[in-house]
């Protein structure tokens, strides 16, 4: 009996030590200071000490793990490297959070995966970072990527039989993000054999030329996918409803994925004479966005962060509730590494073996703070997201109609969905614009008032200068979407960092 009993307690013992003995795991976070970004350390602290607290409070087996979190800032570029290098020099962490912008995050995972440390971001969501055999062995990334968000794109063009289709992203040439989401949606679409398109704008160096965007809409039947900031959105919208290029020939998207108070109701209103216009014009733009699943637990953790970011001095920068994604995904992030960290405990590893507790972390599903948290087997979470629309054109306000499901690749539709408006039907002759959005337009009226001779002479010039200018618009076109092509060099060209 006392043979029996004693393997029995010695295994209890082993047990009990596994979920009580004190683990102290260093947590390196890196984010920027600056509180212009979403996911700055100012917004996003309050999250991870949230997640710190409830889990140091857990009783079952996250208890006596104990995390000690350091915040460094990261900026968007090579200060994230230099800080885990500062860092290494006195000792390593056991678990890095962030960075969330592409080339810092590029520099950092590159490091912590040859240093054998797991990486946990609600960034680096750009297409390169999908190819986890190599330099990213070591990231998992909490937040959906583009390549997720692009895939609802994907399920809608089969669903509504959709066949051309024009890009158009604002290009600031430093962070990027609407080059990467567009690049992720082209990389979707395809292999799709889809009649594509690509319209490229520099905002941060000249001005948006929405005459030039409208040529490129009116001159196809396609569905118009943007992204942009705010104010260049309205300005296409609303060149569009003048343009008469609101109608059930052309399906406009605007991509907003990072923060729920930026889209949608009141996105359209500037308290200027053209708000009327504006609120009509943006009636016919549909709005893809994260999926928003609330759960009773959410409500206290907003609750606890406005108060935090409140006092912090950052709620006044932005509108609405303040809650995204970097928020939510940060605070999941703890507790994804507290579940993996856990599991090879018992399996008699601990928290040195970074790749090991990588490997935990993907494929897996378990209760984030907003809902459930669903990691593939390539380490990126699967994305849920909706699809927004005007209901009420009165009051201007958005509400979701179509709701896409990346786990198992579903579109739902809800209550207030019209398949007319995901129609395309043909098109008919567009009418002369009403007004001029300041472009390079010349009303053919103007020109007849001058007189016969005039008239003549007007209207030659005006059709050898277009002819002239929609020639070097589908050159430029065409090394648009040979750009595009080669994205995945591109891509590798930039986010692919040299120790030299």
């Amino acid at each position: 009996m006392v043979g029996f009993q004693s393997p029995c307690v010695y295994i209890w013992l082993i047990l009990f030590c596994v979920k009580t003995n004190g683990e102290d795991v260093d947590v390196l976070v890196l984010l920027p200071k600056d509180n212009s970004y979403l996911f700055s350390i100012s917004m996003v602290r309050p999250a991870i000490e949230y997640a710190k607290k409830m889990i140091k409070l857990d009783t079952g087996f996250y208890s006596g793990l104990n995390f000690s979190v350091q915040y460094e800032n990261s900026g968007c570029g090579s200060n994230a490297l230099f800080s885990l290098v500062d860092r290494a020099f006195k000792k390593k962490p056991d678990l890095i959070l962030g960075p969330v912008c592409e080339y810092a995050a590029a520099d950092v995972v590159r490091m912590a995966s040859h240093w054998d440390i797991p990486v946990i971001s609600a960034g680096a969501l750009a297409v390169g970072f999908k190819r986890k055999e190599g330099d990213y062995s070591h990231l998992t990334r909490i937040a959906p990527s583009y390549l997720k968000m692009a895939e609802i794109f994907s399920a809608m063009f089969h669903r509504f039989k959709w066949q051309n289709v024009l890009l158009v992203f604002d290009d600031d040439k430093e962070e990027r993000n609407c080059y990467f989401t567009a690049e992720a949606v082209h990389s979707v679409l395809e292999p799709e054999e889809l009649s594509m398109s690509v319209h490229v704008i520099n905002s941060k160096h000249y001005n948006v030329d929405t005459d030039e965007i409208m040529n490129r809409i009116s001159e196809s039947q396609a569905v118009v996918i943007m992204c942009a900031g705010n104010d260049i959105i309205r300005d296409i919208m609303l060149a569009a409803y003048w343009r008469k290029l609101t109608n059930a020939s052309y399906i406009y998207f605007s991509i907003e994925l990072f923060n729920s108070s930026s889209y949608g109701n009141g996105s359209w209103k500037r308290g200027d004479r053209y708000d009327s216009e504006a609120k009509q014009a943006f009636a016919s733009l549909n709005t893809v966005t994260l999926l928003r699943t609330v759960k009773p637990e959410f409500e206290s953790f907003s609750i606890e962060m406005m108060k935090s970011v409140n006092s912090a001095g950052v709620l006044d920068q932005y509108s609405g509730d303040n809650m995204n994604v970097f928020m939510e995904g940060f605070h999941d992030a703890l507790h994804l590494y507290a579940l993996a960290l856990h599991d090879i405990m018992k399996n008699g590893s601990d928290k040195k073996d970074g790749k090991q507790i990588t490997q935990n972390m993907w494929n897996r599903t378990f209760e984030g703070i907003a809902g459930q948290v669903s990691i593939d087997s390539n380490g990126d979470r699967n994305g849920d997201f909706s699809v927004m629309t005007m209901m009420d054109p009165e009051d201007g306000t958005y509400k979701a109609v179509l709701n896409y499901f990346g786990a198992n690749g579903s579109l739902q539709t809800l209550p207030g969905f019209s398949s007319n408006r995901f129609t395309l039907t043909e098109r008919y002759e567009t009418p002369n614009p009403d007004k001029s959005s300041g472009g390079l337009e010349v009303s053919t009226v103007t020109c007849i008032s001058v007189g016969a001779v005039m008239s003549t002479l007007l209207v030659m010039a005006v059709y050898f200068f277009r002819k002239k200018y929609k020639i070097i618009i589908e050159r430029q076109c065409q090394q648009e979407q040979h750009s595009l092509r080669k994205h995945h060099h591109l891509r590798e060209d930039t986010i692919a960092f040299s120790m030299a």
